[in-house]
């Protein structure tokens, strides 16, 4: 019997009597994302050592730092407008937020002056939590419940893990038959997958170009609403940045690091959890990121590749700008060193307007386009 909260259980097992099998992509969003009771939404997601995961913001306030340090160098990019806009998507308790407000009030007057801070949250109790965080930065943070809420900007958007945790959907084919989708059912003991209908020809129009499979089956995931979720960012974005720190792969190695099974994983305590489909809304659900559709379907939105690399050299190219202090040494080598997290994550970045401006960040990069394999 899958374990999980017994009321969010109920409800996507009612979902099902009603309706026959959902898709994966539905049964994450509600494992992650239901108004009361998913893993997010409900602030039962913890970072940290004593949390589920470990992330670059548990490090400490070195990252927030370095970031902020790269977010003035986008507003000098621009021209030092008096108005310039950092959009955080994903800010779980705002201690990002804190530390890069921190240092831009500390360290560069002239940008603080010019900065303001807007958190898109759709979850009242993580907004709560941000508040409480951000209370000495009032005048600067505003909130909003969606980017269709927020208004045209100049600047910068920025993630941290956020596209990981985007629902996916589950698809699968045998042989040289057409691509399937599994569902979620349930069954004597709790949920179960099972094979649904060959995909519709709209469905199979939104799909990446996979690469073709040698296996006799084969399985995979396919995050769709990461598409939808550039074309609005990039209809409000005026001028400037799009920058997202996530895990992932070019697509080649995308699908040869999930062959026949894909990347989704549930954890929980710093452990895989033994099926996506158990703790539901107690574990956190996940998916590695396929970097190259994204560039794609930003291109087709009007934005351009600025540069992608690995942490490693991200923060190699940062530390032209911003001598770490003595104390932060053990932060920094956790951040950058490969065993850590300095291979783990990946660092896009899209512009608009912003032709030819090379970012510290990927002072160290390689080509952005031949390293995602275009």
């Amino acid at each position: 019997m899958q374990t999980g909260n017994p009321e969010l259980v109920a409800a996507i097992r009612d979902a099902i009597d009603r309706a026959g099998p959902v898709t994966f992509e539905w049964f994450m969003e509600q494992a992650l994302y239901h108004p009361e009771l998913g893993y997010y939404s409900s602030d039962r997601a913890q970072i940290g050592r004593r949390g589920d995961y470990f992330t670059n913001v548990s490090v400490g306030p070195l990252f927030g730092r370095m970031m902020a340090t790269q977010f003035c160098e986008m507003w000098e990019t621009l021209g030092r407008p008096p108005n310039f806009a950092v959009v955080e998507q994903g800010s779980h308790h705002g201690d990002f937020a804190k530390d890069v407000l921190e240092t831009v009030r500390a360290e560069f007057p002239e940008f603080y002056a010019a900065l303001r801070y807007s958190i898109v949250e759709p979850f009242p109790k993580l907004e709560t939590r941000q508040g409480e965080t951000l209370r000495d930065f009032q005048e600067k943070v505003s909130w909003r419940k969606s980017l269709e809420e927020l208004e045209p900007f100049s600047g910068v958007h920025f993630s941290n893990e956020l596209l990981d945790a985007m629902p996916v959907r589950l698809i699968s084919r045998e042989g040289t038959r057409e691509w399937q989708e599994r569902l979620v059912t349930n069954s004597h003991d709790g949920f179960a997958f099972v094979t649904g209908a060959i995909l519709d020809e709209g469905l199979r129009r939104r799909l990446p170009d996979i690469p073709e499979p040698t296996e006799a089956r084969y399985e995979t995931e396919v995050c769709l609403g990461v598409l939808d979720w550039i074309e609005k960012l990039a209809a409000k974005l005026e001028r400037g940045f799009v920058l997202g720190v996530d895990y992932g792969f070019p697509r080649q190695e995308f699908y040869d690091a999930g062959r026949n099974t894909g990347t989704l994983q549930g954890y929980a305590a710093h452990r895989p959890v033994a099926s996506p489909l158990d703790e539901v809304g107690q574990a956190d659900l996940t998916a590695h990121v396929e970097w190259a559709s994204i560039v794609e379907h930003a291109e087709k939105c009007g934005l351009s590749l600025v540069g992608f690399t690995d942490q490693h050299h991200f923060l190699t190219g940062m530390l032209g700008r911003i001598e770490p202090r003595e104390n932060e040494r053990r932060a920094l080598q956790t951040l950058m060193h490969p065993e850590f997290l300095g291979t783990r994550f990946q660092y896009l970045a899209l512009g608009k307007g912003v032709q030819g401006q090379q970012l510290a960040g990927f002072r160290y990069a390689r080509d952005g386009r031949g390293t995602l394999g275009f």
